[in-house]
């Protein structure tokens, strides 16, 4: 990350049925892995982000994926940009520039996808520093907000591979 001030981190893994190729294709679309943010949310305050990807799509290193909207009633804004990807093992992108957020500063997040006999395990994480401004409310909820952002991204993830599996069963 840019900065070597102190980091926080939070993991969290989760099995779902399917092949580790379609784990990656999935989470490699930040449209739908990210669509957590893009929906109003009581952890939002009522608000919502738009999510805009450069010409790459977020799927190339060197790719940007931007956020920017409203959260209880303060505009934020983020750039990231993707740091390694190795289909369909790893993605990992973080925080470039300044990021305006309330509850974390810089982050980085890092989906890693193994083969298990039952489809594939994910694990999301989120290496994070306290917001330069506003470090009360990081240090208040910045843990809770990076569970619920990993948490976000593994359920989105585990029912996106329920209905499809649904559907392939009929």
């Amino acid at each position: 990350m840019n900065n070597p001030m102190t980091l926080h981190h939070y993991e969290e893994s989760r099995v779902v049925n399917a092949s580790p190729d379609e784990v990656f294709s999935y989470i490699d679309d930040h449209s739908k892995f990210s669509s957590h943010m893009n929906q109003s949310s009581w952890m939002l305050g009522g608000g919502k982000m738009a999510t805009t990807v450069d010409q790459e799509k977020g799927q190339v290193v060197g790719s940007h994926i931007k956020m920017d909207g409203i959260v209880f009633g303060f505009h934020v804004f983020l750039d990231e940009m993707v740091t390694y990807r190795q289909p369909p093992r790893i993605k990992v992108w973080e925080t470039v520039g300044i990021p305006r957020l309330l509850i974390i500063g810089h982050y980085q997040m890092k989906v890693e996808i193994q083969s298990v006999e039952a489809g594939s395990k994910i694990s999301v994480s989120i290496e994070y520093q306290l917001p330069d401004t506003h470090q009360w409310l990081g240090k208040l909820f910045s843990a809770w907000y990076a569970k619920w952002c990993v948490r976000q991204m593994l359920d989105g993830t585990s029912a996106h591979f329920m209905h499809t599996t649904a559907l392939k069963a009929r």
